[in-house]
């Protein structure tokens, strides 16, 4: 073998003893890393923990359609877990409706949570009306909840007056719950207590005494009912209850006593009237009298000129 070949197998034998070179070390490292960050990509992209939990739950989600959920920038931990408890109700809901609602702007764990409730309670409700009202604006778990459980409103101090002049004050508490059918358009709460208001103070207008009122105040709450006041609202009136009526200010009286001061203002208008016409009058009659009388000396001078005027001696 030659020298110079045998220089060069040394240098061989001497690189592999000290161990792997640097233009390797190089490479393995971004080997490293490339792999690092494609299983953090995987793992992002196909959510195997999401993936395993569903179908340990009996709520099976496929890895294409967690993808598909990343790639259209949909949460699959939101999506999946609304499933999961759909399922575990005993809910059969689709991933497609639960994403389209997703895409929609809708919050899908309290649409989903609020067909539970619904269900537990006996209330037929599909998935596409728990959506609308969701959809609406309006809280759709806080609605199931009060078609359960009714809610108490009350109304403002409201101030009518009777026949007989006397003010009355009342304050009424309307039993209410929510009416799912008319959720979505229904008028709200101010429209129930204004129609309430409305109705108390038509009742107390037709009484002919206030102490009739004070007498049966449960005749104001037959009557606002029997008028049907929830027709076209998101509510059902159960019941109206009056809780206070208060008696006020004799409005009749202040009415008459405030008529009496007109009329007796217009009287000392026209008695005013009457009385510069007078003083008009007799300073004009006045005014003819001094005339008159600036017309004799005239007269007599006219007369002596004419010698009309005769002396007697």
């Amino acid at each position: 073998m030659l020298p110079g070949a045998r220089e060069g197998v040394g240098r061989e034998r001497a690189r592999r003893e000290k161990g792997v070179t640097m233009p390797e070390l190089q490479i393995g490292l971004v080997g490293i890393v490339v792999v690092v960050v494609g299983l953090v990509v995987l793992l992002y992209l196909v959510p195997i923990p999401l993936w395993i939990a569903a179908w340990a739950s009996g709520a099976y989600v496929g890895l294409l359609t967690l993808i598909g959920m990343r790639l259209r920038r949909v949460p699959p931990g939101t999506v999946v877990t609304a499933r999961i408890s759909a399922a575990k109700a005993g809910l059969p809901i689709s991933v497609n409706d639960l994403e389209a609602h997703y895409l929609a702007g809708g919050n899908v764990v309290r649409v989903v949570n609020a067909l539970i409730s619904a269900d537990k309670a006996n209330i037929t409700m599909p998935f596409k009306r728990a959506a609308a009202i969701d959809l609406a604006g309006r809280d759709v778990l806080e609605a199931v909840k009060m078609s359960v459980i009714p809610k108490v409103m009350e109304t403002p101090r409201i101030a009518a007056v009777a026949k007989d002049g006397i003010q009355l004050i009342a304050i009424a508490r309307v039993t209410v719950r929510t009416n799912l059918d008319r959720l979505v358009g229904g008028a709200g709460e101010e429209t129930v207590l204004a129609r309430v208001g409305e109705g108390m103070v038509s009742t107390i207008g037709s009484a002919a005494s206030h102490k009739a009122v004070l007498e049966n105040p449960d005749h104001i709450s037959k009557y606002i009912l029997g008028r049907g006041l929830d027709a076209g609202t998101a509510f059902e009136i159960l019941s109206i209850d009056i809780a206070d009526v208060d008696v006020g200010a004799n409005i009749g009286a202040k009415l008459q006593i405030d008529q009496a001061n007109a009329d007796k203002q217009i009287a000392q208008a026209k008695a005013e009237e009457r009385r510069a016409m007078a003083v008009a009058a007799e300073q004009e009659m006045r005014a003819r009298v001094v005339e008159a009388e600036a017309e004799v000396p005239r007269a007599m001078a006219d007369a002596f000129r004419a010698g009309n005027l005769g002396l007697r001696a």
